[in-house]
């Protein structure tokens, strides 16, 4: 998610300044992306060149409050109404750290997967905790975000079971030598007394 949707869908409440917006986008998601005011101020800026929200007036504090616009307001609808698309998320860049991992001489692998893998398990029962600490309908837009993290911890960890079963999998058996019978034994016993 863009910080520009998260501020316009704060501003859709009412008006709100800089702190106010940074403040309440940290509560709507648990803290769980948290924003600098620079972030904040630079967006509000591209967001105001783009007549999406207007800035008022100050307040007799020096605070700047803005306002969302009816251009603002309808995209913010249409952010609403449009499905996100798995391209249109960050790269995952555990599988591309995996995937150069396995065509990088001398990577240690599975040791990879183990760290990350506790690393997760690590995350999955801290967030676990967090949502037994959450409680009431106050709560709900942060236990969504809180599940939602918990959902993709388990996935991670199911992945990283996945690739480490591939991995055994796909790892090339070691060559031994060719095995002899007890005849082919006799044989080149018997060959090197020839030539001897």
């Amino acid at each position: 998610m863009s910080i520009k949707y998260g501020l316009l869908a704060l501003l859709q409440r009412g008006t709100m300044y800089g702190y106010q917006l940074r403040t309440s986008f940290e509560e709507s998601t648990g803290g769980t992306w948290p924003l600098n005011i620079g972030q904040v101020y630079t967006t509000l800026s591209r967001l105001e060149r783009d007549d999406l929200v207007r800035s008022l007036p100050e307040h007799d504090g020096g605070q700047r409050p803005y306002e969302i616009t009816d251009a603002g307001r309808a995209e913010l609808a249409t952010w609403f109404a449009t499905p996100i698309g798995r391209g249109d998320r960050p790269r995952d860049e555990l599988a591309i750290k995996l995937a150069l991992a396995l065509t990088t001489p001398g990577v240690d692998v599975p040791g990879i997967i183990q760290a990350q893998r506790t690393a997760t398990m690590r995350m999955l029962q801290e967030y676990t905790r967090m949502k037994q600490r959450t409680a009431g309908p106050a709560d709900l837009s942060w236990r969504l975000v809180l599940e939602s993290m918990i959902f993709q911890a388990e996935a991670e960890v199911r992945w990283l079971d996945h690739c480490e079963a591939s991995l055994a999998r796909h790892a090339p058996l070691p060559t031994l030598p060719p095995a002899t019978t007890p005849d082919q034994d006799e044989e080149t016993v018997h060959d090197r007394e020839k030539t001897a």
